[in-house]
């Protein structure tokens, strides 16, 4: 009798986490949940030009390991747009990226990096911009692959404010949280 309340006891246990995972949690997002939130999101307008990101990531443990200030530069030809990064990190490394974006005119956005497995598939709508990619880590990071998911939310004020989290196997082993905004010239 007594395996009989262990495992119904587990099996609570697995069901509630499975709901929560599914309806209230960071992953449960979606696009349309800030449609109607404002100010409008247009990754044209507020990825554009030279931009200051500022953040720091996480662990598996939710410690800091590391911090960063970046450098971005993100230029548009009507939907097409190529962002260039250079990220400073406090351990003295220094990493370059480009990531080149579609916009497609319901708000999809298909985005595609050197380091990406596959193409990133994502959606602008309101105040918020979602990014779902799969990221390979540097080899002096491990060479990992990490399913991503990417959100930026845009405040009154013009910062975006970005939330991201890394999965391997399912389980979240890093989360980044940055700030973007125009650079002052």
């Amino acid at each position: 009798m007594e395996y009989i309340y262990l495992l119904l006891g587990a099996t609570f246990v697995v069901g509630a986490y499975a709901l929560m995972a599914r309806y209230w949690s960071f992953k449960a997002q979606k696009p349309a949940d800030y449609a109607e939130a404002g100010p409008q999101f247009d990754i044209r307008q507020h990825l554009q030009g030279p931009i200051l990101c500022e953040g720091v990531i996480y662990g598996p443990t939710g410690r800091v390991t590391s911090r960063f200030v970046a450098d971005f530069d993100a230029h548009w030809e009507g939907n097409t747009g190529v962002m260039k990064e250079t990220f400073r990190y406090d351990s003295g490394r220094v990493q370059d990226r480009e990531w080149r974006l579609t916009l497609g005119n319901d708000g999809t956005i298909k985005a595609d990096a050197d380091d990406l497995v596959g193409t990133g598939q994502g959606r602008q709508a309101g105040n918020a911009v979602q990014l779902n990619y799969n990221i390979k880590l540097p080899e002096e990071s491990g060479g990992h692959v990490l399913n991503t998911t990417d959100w930026m939310y845009l405040v009154e004020n013009g910062t975006i404010m970005n939330r991201s989290q890394f999965r391997k196997f399912g389980i979240k082993v890093a989360e980044l949280v940055a700030t973007m905004r125009p650079k002052e010239q």
